[in-house]
């Protein structure tokens, strides 16, 4: 599901009520500091820009709930706004500056309730997966997706006015998705969709189409630098170099030695070996609230079984790039970008040295998180 944030931009955009000079824009973000006296407000904006948002006289004030049905926005003051709180200041922008003309607010506890609405309408309704074909006569995707009773192909008609989104290459976030079209979508793409099935389940009318194209990289840490947020490393395929960047949004955890075992044995399971444990990860993978992947949202789509894998790895221990040393084995999640020596990872685990040994090609089956990083998130039925 769409980015709560995107939703409230497009509102305010559609609503006639308000005119605004030529030069405004919408500027979206989270609240960090109020400065009443000054009349002021301090955002962190969803491409991670500080902006200042200076406030007139005559600036207008609305909250929205959760609905976010501007027809049932309720007018408020400069004081009903909170740090924390998520905006939309509508002004020109010169420097790092906003001259706010309207600002429209969620609040914080809205947002958490916004949230959990779509992760529940995603649980209920979403499904997720791997092309495996395309057919452009019919205007079809057919996906893999996972169920009790195993990998099913699960057919998706594309047409009509179906919301489609694209993840942007080199990009884990959800904001910078782009729209999309049918002829973006292609054999091995990662796919989230929302919509209903046919009663015997062989086919999903989507609303909303999300997809991208990721992949998982098991690789050796070279070195290692704090200060940009970036490692060198040694990809394990192709045995040649590669730099990853870590983004705010990316997600580093490190396994516990008894949940690497685990893993493990569950991965070399699925690829057919001998090892103890029901083994089936969904397929390789991509990053909602979140959704998001998410994310957000914010891993790899798939469905049934691997939801387990990728709640376990996002309770593990939270990971800092300073913690990492050279010889340390990752794993990496990450969009594929233009160029394929550098990575922006969505996801990063170390701790992952009983995976690589033991069931290296299983890495590629590892549910590495909430993909979805920003839409609504969910699991698959």
């Amino acid at each position: 599901m769409r980015n709560a944030l995107a939703i409230l931009s497009l509102i305010l955009l559609a609503s006639a009520s308000y005119t605004y000079a030529q030069t405004a824009a919408n500027h979206v973000g989270v609240v960090t500091a109020i400065d009443p006296a000054a009349k002021q407000l301090k955002i962190k904006t969803d491409a991670g820009a500080e902006l200042s948002v200076s406030l007139q006289d005559r600036t207008n004030y609305l909250r929205v709930g959760a609905d976010l049905n501007m027809k049932n926005a309720a007018k408020i003051s400069l004081g009903d706004v909170a740090v924390g709180d998520r905006v939309l200041a509508r002004g020109a922008l010169v420097e790092d500056k906003v001259t706010a003309t309207s600002i429209v607010v969620m609040t914080k506890e809205d947002v958490a309730k916004k949230h959990e609405a779509e992760q529940a309408e995603w649980k209920k309704r979403g499904v997720s997966g791997v092309i495996t074909a395309v057919n452009p006569d019919s205007k079809q995707i057919t996906i893999s997706v996972r169920s009790r009773e195993g990998i099913k192909p699960l057919i998706i008609p594309v047409s009509g006015s179906v919301d489609m989104r694209r993840y942007a290459p080199d990009s884990v976030r959800f904001a910078d998705a782009k729209p999309s079209t049918f002829a973006d979508l292609k054999v091995g793409d990662q796919v989230r969709a929302l919509g209903n099935k046919n009663d015997d389940g062989t086919q999903l009318t989507p609303e909303y189409i999300v997809s991208g194209s990721f992949r998982n990289v098991a690789a050796t840490v070279i070195s290692v630098d704090p200060a940009a947020k970036t490692i060198r490393v040694i990809d394990l395929d192709t045995k040649k170099p590669a730099l990853v960047r870590v983004e705010p949004d990316s997600k580093l955890h490190k396994l516990t030695p008894d949940v690497a075992n685990m893993l493990a044995r569950r991965l070399k399971a699925a690829e057919g070996g001998s090892a103890d444990g029901p083994g089936g990860p969904r397929p390789a993978g991509m990053a909602g609230g979140r959704p998001p992947g998410g994310p957000g949202g914010y891993g790899g789509p798939g469905g049934g079984g691997g939801g387990d894998i990728e709640q376990m790895i996002e309770r593990m221990p939270p990971l800092n790039v300073a913690d990492l040393k050279k010889g340390d084995a990752l794993v990496i999640s990450s969009t594929a970008g233009a160029e394929p020596d550098k990575l922006t990872a969505i996801t990063l685990l170390a701790g992952v040295e009983p995976i690589l040994t033991s069931a290296p090609k299983g890495r590629q089956g590892m549910a590495l998180g909430s993909w979805n990083l920003g839409m609504g998130g969910g699991g698959d039925q």
